[in-house]
């Protein structure tokens, strides 16, 4: 079973940048816990690969009982996709899909209203292209360490 993060509610906004093969970083801002900084093995699929996209939940509840249960939701968060799209079956409407497992293989999965999420421009991903950068460069040597990295600087 995949932690939805309360019914999806206790997600409030984030980016996620797959603009370098073989990787997607950036961050999501949770309820009760805040900003996490992810780096995740693997690509997006469909129209936002090899694309950053930001997003905001229209359905966001900073709920007091999400830190009690994500208390133990590491941050950073490191680990590979499963599967990030905007369209995730074909048998459903299409909507943002973020799924990913955990370098302890935790599985987690979050989904959105289409109108929740848009794929940027060149011109607004490049607005974090050196907070990317720095993700990628700070975190993707932890792949294969047991070493936790630093917290990094405020993005949104």
């Amino acid at each position: 079973m995949a932690e939805k993060f309360g019914n999806f509610r206790w997600i409030k906004e984030g980016v996620l940048d797959n603009r370098v093969a073989g990787f997607v970083v950036g961050r999501i801002t949770f309820a009760g816990i805040g900003e996490v900084a992810f780096c995740l093995k693997g690509d997006c699929k469909g129209e936002i690969s090899g694309k950053a996209f930001r997003f905001n939940n229209s359905t966001f509840s900073d709920d007091a009982f999400a830190l009690e249960r994500l208390v133990d939701f590491d941050a950073p968060q490191l680990g590979e996709v499963s599967l990030i799209s905007f369209d995730p079956h074909p048998l459903l409407e299409p909507h943002p899909y973020i799924e990913w497992f955990s370098q302890k293989r935790t599985h987690y999965r979050i989904e959105l209203a289409l109108k929740d999420a848009w794929i940027l421009t060149e011109a607004e991903a490049q607005f974090y292209d050196d907070t990317s950068n720095a993700l990628r460069t700070q975190f993707s040597p932890h792949f294969t360490s047991a070493s936790s990295p630093p917290a990094t600087e405020d993005w949104f």
